[in-house]
């Protein structure tokens, strides 16, 4: 690609990570949860997530999800639900005393895979990832041309 393209995907790209979405709360929660180390497991869900979305978008049903109103809007509805079942959980968590007087929320133990699984489904139902994978990296790929 050339270098002016290169730049408008930076640009692009910063453009929309400038706005945290649910993968960077759901991390922020668990690394406040579960120290770094165990968190590890949500970021890769995370990414495996992104994986899939990368996948689908580059085998085209990104571009069929763009041009279907409505298969974008079941996506985007899915997303939603889970988005919003995951804060109910959040706001209905017990509360438990720490030293000091202070409060938080007690989340459950999650296990390393219910962690990883977590991180997964709050990416692959993100209608951010999607309508960036799906529509906005296709218009810096030239097919006739490397990378």
């Amino acid at each position: 690609m050339d270098l002016h393209v290169w730049l408008a995907f930076l640009v692009a790209s910063c453009v929309i990570a400038v706005s945290p979405g649910s993968g960077a709360v759901l991390s922020m929660s668990h690394g406040l949860s579960y120290g770094v180390r165990r968190t590890t497991a949500t970021i890769v869900g995370l990414q495996l997530g992104l994986a899939v979305i990368l996948l689908v978008a580059g085998l085209g049903v990104g571009a069929v999800l763009t041009a279907s109103a409505s298969a974008f809007l079941v996506v985007k509805v899915v997303g939603a639900c889970y988005l919003l079942w995951l804060g109910w959980r959040q706001w209905r968590a017990p509360v438990a005393k720490i030293e000091g007087g202070a409060t938080q929320a007690a989340e459950p133990d999650l296990t390393a895979p219910q962690r990883v699984l977590r991180g997964f489904l709050t990416n692959v139902t993100n209608p951010k990832g999607i309508v960036f994978m799906a529509a906005v990296l296709p218009q810096f790929i030239q097919p006739t041309r490397p990378l």
